[in-house]
């Protein structure tokens, strides 16, 4: 990077940002709404009883109210990704559910609490239809949170997984309501029997916006697929219609049928200034495999666009911007580049790219020839090098970004992209706070 480094950053967007502040804080008051009304009325309306009966129920009632809104955050609601982030979305979408298993598992600690002879109500043979339903239910949680955490395992079988997630997570809901019913007592008020109601209501509205937005995907049809290497190519997308409009480094959800079938989640990789869609894809799994074969012509749905993880999405850009990535990381990094490139974007920019040998470095004759066009650096380095590697190897770590970073108080004046695998996000964000590089200034993606 060189002094022009210096150059000023520009006003920015700050009434964009002050929008996408009061959309998160509406989508905040809603949730909290939808997470701590019920246990409030019930302590309001539910009158005396005892310590034992009232844990029982807000126990019960937050667990329900964690996994609708566990639920509601995974239903793609596009204003809130885009004000938010999608990484947002789902550390909330996580933290909401082990809030979920974390109130289940104390319910039945309360129970248990409450008279020892409950400890029959675990028991299968002795136990009645309620504490079956409620059995299940929680077994079905425990799943749902043991997929979570086993998801980097079955990557090459997202779609199996994505609808075991589902019908595990609806299960274990649909359980949990069936065991309030059968319990009776709590459905006897007036004012109470209405609060899995209203639970109800807040998840079939999750799944009508769901539905929406599987019938608002716009249809493209295939012009070419670019095999850029024996495992990775480039779907190229035209639309039919209205192009679908974009920021660089969004992503979208592709599927072949415009309702139901597979999808999967894909960055674009093409410039926002274009009027078509493309799409660099690992062709690892089955999806993949599919897309790579598909012939010009095939039509294919566009759902998106989702994420913040964008330049031109910051409410006040900096001078220059950094960019380091690995693996399939480096897509969001080659749209952003592209439209830079076609808006002729005077300010400094750093590629830094991770790969364990040459073989992994797809796409730089064109990195090359763009650097030409731009005031960008591309540093490459490989985790394997081969005998006679001249470029930076190793990890991509704090030594190797204090060299190529500039000098501690120029940091503050870059945007900072972070893309790739989890270990390697957290890593790199870890190095770059180590570095003195502002929170506010650091935008990640996962993979």
């Amino acid at each position: 990077m060189t002094s022009s480094l210096e150059i000023p950053a520009g006003p920015g967007s700050v009434a964009a940002a002050r929008g996408a502040a009061r959309l998160v804080r509406r989508w905040l008051v809603g949730f909290a709404a939808v997470l701590l009304a019920p246990p409030a009325i019930r302590l309001v309306a539910g009158g005396p009883a005892p310590v034992w009966a009232v844990l029982t129920d807000l126990t019960g009632l937050v667990a329900l109210s964690a996994m609708v809104c566990a639920f509601v955050l995974v239903c793609r609601p596009r204003a809130l990704s885009r004000a938010a982030g999608i990484t947002a979305l789902l550390s909330a979408h996580r933290s909401t559910g082990v809030l979920a298993a974390a109130s289940v598992l104390l319910h039945v600690a309360v129970v248990i609490a409450a008279d020892l002879d409950n400890l029959l109500l675990l028991t299968w043979v002795y136990a009645p239809p309620r504490a079956r339903a409620a059995t299940v239910g929680t077994l079905a949680l425990g799943a749902v949170i043991a997929l979570g955490v086993l998801r980097g395992k079955v990557r090459r079988d997202y779609e199996t997984w994505r609808w075991a997630h589902l019908v595990l997570g609806l299960a274990a809901f649909a359980l949990s309501a069936l065991h309030v019913v059968l319990v009776g007592e709590f459905l006897a008020h007036p004012v109470l029997r209405w609060l899995p109601v209203a639970l109800v209501a807040v998840l079939a509205a999750g799944f009508v916006q769901r539905a929406l937005v599987a019938r608002r995907s716009t249809e493209h049809v295939v012009r070419e697929v670019r095999h850029d290497s024996e495992s990775v190519c480039t779907l190229v997308l035209d639309p039919r219609g209205t192009p679908m409009r974009f920021a660089p480094g969004q992503f979208a959800w592709l599927r072949l049928r415009r309702i139901g079938g597979e999808e999967h989640p894909f960055t674009i990789a093409s410039s926002a200034t274009g009027g078509g869609c493309a799409f660099t894809v690992r062709s690892t799994g089955d999806f993949g495999t599919v897309l790579r074969n598909l012939p010009p012509g095939t039509p294919v749905w566009v759902d998106g666009p989702y994420g913040s993880c964008s330049v031109d999405l910051l409410p006040q850009p900096a001078a220059g911007v950094a960019m380091i990535a690995a693996g399939v990381g480096i897509t969001p990094m080659l749209s952003t580049v592209r439209t830079l490139a076609d808006r002729h974007d005077p300010r400094p920019l750093l590629l830094v790219r991770a790969a364990g040998d040459p073989g992994e470095l797809i796409f730089r004759d064109e990195l090359a020839h763009l650097a030409r066009r731009l005031d960008l650096t591309v540093v490459e380095v490989l985790r394997h090098p081969p005998p006679g590697w001249t470029g930076a190897s190793g990890h991509v770590g704090t030594p190797l970004l204090r060299r190529l970073l500039p000098p501690a108080e120029g940091r503050a004046l870059l945007d900072y992209f972070v893309c790739g695998p989890p270990r390697f996000v957290t890593t790199v964000t870890r190095s770059l706070q180590e570095l003195g590089v502002p929170e506010h200034r650091i935008h990640t993606e996962q993979f």
